[in-house]
């Protein structure tokens, strides 16, 4: 990985996607994760927690936020989170080369790198709001590129990091590690292996038994919301559910031309597939969130693995296909939606960021997705207001912006914060233009 192309490539990407970030964020058009892991990070020394999840460890094994909370101390802005997320998309890049470089030589692996850095599914990783899941591509390749090259204390030191990204990792990284000891049973790579299965499943155990049920409020883990299914998912499967996840697999695999399931390596995916595809909800199979960071590693490893098994010929006529439909799917479906979230700041963003730079610091404030993204990390009390308008919210103050019309939360608790006001139970501190900030008159949180 000498190869200075490769790591031009690497931070070019890096600048693009921070320099795309920040474009993003002056806009407002952030949604309520980078604002719980803005309030995450920057309290990953004191509480580790965020006004819409209380403790984080309730809800994910993610130390290694820890790590993003030692950049955030260094550069103090919602960008560094940003900055983080587009260089970790970026570091996909050098382990997809190398794996293919070892035996299809320098120009494959080009191809192959400039693949990973055209891939939609990649891009709306990377542009998305940050998340832990954000960090897992990269980790995973490097994983499986240090153990493919025999390095077994790198392997196994990336297996740790990978580990410290998420709880469900952790499975995955359990699975591969005892299909790795099978293959390799009797040598020191199988041993290895197996280590990092058992150490996989310790981490399993300690999550589940011993941190989640001591950091949660109640019993429940939050995320099994997805797998709760009723009649009505059922019923919503056969008439429409099953059609959107094959679109998923052909915008997630279309631009690869399917190579991954041409490699054994595929079968390391199965289980970050299934967690996004059995889902009952289409958040996790919509390319653009978040939980694409759970299966991509060990796509593109299989993709790596493929490509480099071969013909030269053949694998650089199959590349040239790969960019080419990775362009293709960039122009009709690009998973970044530009047009919504690209835009030059407006009179609006301004208006609502010199009123936010006006309020004090630290106030419990409750408001919409535009506010509370910019409000997080100077305010570990900020908050939204809440999804569901028959909950009442306890905030001293609250704050909304109309000029937002398509604000989430503003939909949903909009007509309730009028009625609050109406009430007398908020009166209002400062109205302009479209811009509101109430204060609750009774005793407030």
């Amino acid at each position: 990985m000498r190869d200075r192309a490769l790591w031009i490539a690497v931070v070019v990407y890096t600048a693009l996607f921070t320099w795309l970030g920040a474009i993003r964020y002056a806009a407002h058009r952030n949604f309520v994760d980078l604002g719980i892991f803005a309030q995450t990070v920057a309290s990953a020394f004191g509480c580790f927690c965020n006004q819409v999840e209380g403790s984080h460890w309730a809800f994910h094994f993610s130390p290694i936020l820890y790590l993003v909370g030692v950049a955030l101390w260094l550069w103090h802005s919602p960008l560094t989170l940003v900055f983080v997320q587009a260089l970790a998309g970026a570091l996909t890049m050098p382990p997809v080369y190398a794996l293919i470089e070892r035996r299809g030589g320098v120009a494959l692996a080009r191809m192959g790198a400039l693949v990973v850095a055209l891939y939609p599914a990649l891009a709306g990783l990377v542009f998305n709001d940050f998340h832990e899941n954000g960090l897992a591509p990269a980790a995973v390749a490097w994983m499986f590129w240090a153990f493919d090259a025999g390095m077994l204390a790198m392997a196994v030191t990336f297996a740790l990091v990978t580990l410290a990204i998420k709880e469900d990792q952790a499975i995955f990284v359990a699975i591969a590690g005892a299909l790795g000891a099978w293959r390799y049973r009797g040598s020191d790579a199988g041993r290895a292996a197996a280590a990092v299965a058992v150490v996989a499943l310790a981490v399993l155990g300690l999550f589940f038994l011993v941190i989640q049920p001591h950091a949660a409020a109640n019993p429940h883990w939050s995320p099994t919301r997805f797998y709760a299914w009723n009649a009505a998912d059922f019923g919503a499967l056969l008439h429409s559910g099953i059609v959107a996840r094959l679109g998923f697999v052909v915008l997630a695999f279309l631009p690869l031309l399917f190579m991954p399931f041409r490699s054994g390596m595929m079968w390391l995916a199965a289980a970050p597939l299934a967690e996004v595809l059995l889902s009952r909800m289409s958040t996790t199979y919509t390319m653009g969130t978040h939980y694409a960071g759970a299966w991509m590693g060990y796509v593109l490893v299989a993709f790596a693995f493929a490509v480099r098994a071969m013909p030269p010929d053949r694998a650089k006529r199959t590349l040239a296909w790969c960019i080419g439909l990775c362009v293709l799917e960039l122009a009709v479906a690009n998973p970044m939606h530009p047009g919504l979230n690209l835009r030059p700041r407006e009179a609006r963003d301004v208006r609502l960021d010199a009123v936010l730079a006006s309020l004090p610091r630290g106030i419990s404030i409750a408001t919409q997705e535009e506010a509370f993204t910019h409000l997080a990390l100077r305010d570990p009390y900020a908050r939204v207001l809440p999804e569901d308008p028959t909950v009442a919210t306890d905030a001293c103050f609250i704050l909304v912006d109309t000029a937002y019309p398509h604000s989430p939360r503003l939909q949903e608790y909009g007509a309730t914060v009028q009625a609050l006001v109406a009430d007398g139970d908020y009166v209002p501190i400062f109205v302009h233009d479209e811009i509101g900030l109430y204060r609750n008159l009774a005793p407030c949180n």
